[in-house]
């Protein structure tokens, strides 16, 4: 393991769930010596990477955040697209989420949330498999094919009772968000909410985030957030300079109805 490496496994130690430790609580988190998470934590120190409280606890420095900043699929990307989260929250007061895939990973770059929206295990900055949430599948339906196979290759973690694992109908659920242009996650990571998402296009109209809605269970019906989220997504495109082909692409070519019988609300597109 390289010096570089392992002053990454120090880093990696701090979570959304640790986010301050003590050396040896670092140390313990990646199997390094003491002496050598001394070093490293030391020379991180001396460079703003990590801070050190008072009472000798460590969390991440604003050196680092600094950097991170930089990163073109993080703050450029949420620049872009924060106009229509907001208006996208403003017409719902719900969840609303924008993500970038990682490897086989979501990750997740901003989240608006209201007071008394239903509660989700997301947060910014935290990463997720692909196969079970709304911007995950949106992703990974736009996805190479081979990076589909990997997805889909491994074992899927059952949140919930209506969790899909199955292979075979995660394929065909990819294949329907690739008709539609929208992906649904219906109580699958936990029981009272509902994901709807759709993808965003990059300057070469490739795929290069998802932006998702999600909403108490029973709330509102996945058909009626539908156009919504699509609204903002190609709001998104639009702004990143994703080519006029590529958004004609996503346009649907008819807006679905609301489920039968519904007596659902359904939240106004946002206009921009």
């Amino acid at each position: 393991m390289t010096l570089t490496s392992r002053t990454f496994e120090v880093l990696a130690a701090f979570t959304p769930a640790r986010r301050s430790q003590r050396l040896a609580d670092v140390a313990a988190a990646t199997g390094l010596p003491l002496t050598t998470t001394h070093r490293i934590v030391g020379d991180l120190l001396r460079c703003g990477a990590l801070e050190r409280d008072p009472d000798g606890s460590l969390h991440v420095g604003l050196r680092l955040w600094e950097i991170g900043s930089l990163a073109p699929r993080g703050n450029a990307l949420r620049d872009a697209a924060l106009p229509f989260l907001e208006d996208l929250y403003v017409a719902t007061r719900e969840n609303v989420q924008l993500a970038v895939r990682e490897g086989l990973e979501s990750v997740f770059v901003e989240r608006l949330t209201g007071r008394d929206a239903v509660t989700v295990m997301t947060r910014v900055g935290t990463r997720f498999p692909l196969a079970s949430t709304g911007v995950g599948r949106a992703l990974l339906a736009h996805a190479p094919a081979d990076v589909q196979e990997a997805a889909l290759a491994l074992p899927v973690k059952r949140w919930t009772p209506y969790t899909e694992t199955d292979p075979a109908h995660l394929r065909a659920a990819l294949a329907e968000v690739r008709r539609t242009g929208v992906a649904v996650s219906e109580r699958e990571v936990t029981q009272d909410a509902v994901s709807v998402a759709a993808p965003v296009r990059g300057p070469d109209g490739d795929v290069v985030a998802a932006v998702s809605l999600v909403v108490r269970h029973g709330s509102l019906s996945p058909t009626a957030l539908g156009p919504a989220v699509r609204a903002a997504a190609l709001g998104i495109s639009r702004a990143l300079g994703a080519p006029p082909s590529a958004v004609r692409k996503s346009l649907w070519r008819d807006h679905p109805p609301a489920a039968e019988g519904s007596d659902r609300r359904e939240p106004p597109a946002p206009q921009r």
